[in-house]
């Protein structure tokens, strides 16, 4: 059984994910967690400190999925279009939901920049993670901006297609 903290951080992630950031209140998950209110401030001074919780743990996941996906190949070629066949299976996995971070990232307020700075950080990895498989920066940036730019058009037309397009030009450009 998981303990009240990890449930409010599930719940959370659940809840941030289907309805947005903006649109879950604390109530609801400490409702939904089935937690008391004072477990949950015992653990969290705001909602903003659990968005940060959820983002550490969401970035966490994500990453280690996606490190999972690619590194049954050898080849960076290989490794470099299943990272785009990661976007395909989290698509089905989350039914086209998109980026959490981005998700979130368009519904804070600059006073939030603890977040910003969390956001920043994963999109940084992620930008290292091509960077390091390349070995060529310029090329790490095209490639991470079409992994980005597949992800919110599969966001946006919950296709896909845009996906296997991106796959086309990396396949090219490698």
């Amino acid at each position: 059984m998981n303990t009240p903290k990890e449930r409010i951080i599930d719940t959370a992630s659940i809840l941030f994910h289907q309805q947005g950031y903006n649109s879950t209140g604390i109530n609801q998950i400490i409702k939904e967690a089935n937690v008391a209110k004072a477990s949950f401030y015992q653990h969290f001074k705001s909602k903003d400190d659990l968005c940060l919780a959820f983002l550490n743990a969401r970035h966490e996941y994500w990453f280690s999925e996606l490190i999972s996906y690619v590194s049954e190949f050898e080849s960076t070629k290989k490794r470099i279009l299943n990272a785009f066949e990661f976007i395909i299976y989290m698509n089905s996995k989350e039914d086209f939901r998109g980026c959490s971070f981005l998700n979130i990232l368009s519904e804070i307020s600059k006073e939030q920049g603890n977040i910003l700075t969390i956001i920043q950080a994963h999109k940084y990895d992620l930008r290292e993670f091509f960077a390091k498989e390349l070995g060529d920066e310029l090329l790490a940036a095209h490639i991470y901006l079409l992994f980005e730019s597949s992800i919110i058009e599969s966001q946006l037309f919950k296709s896909n297609e845009i996906v296997e397009k991106s796959k086309q030009i990396v396949n090219s450009l490698i």
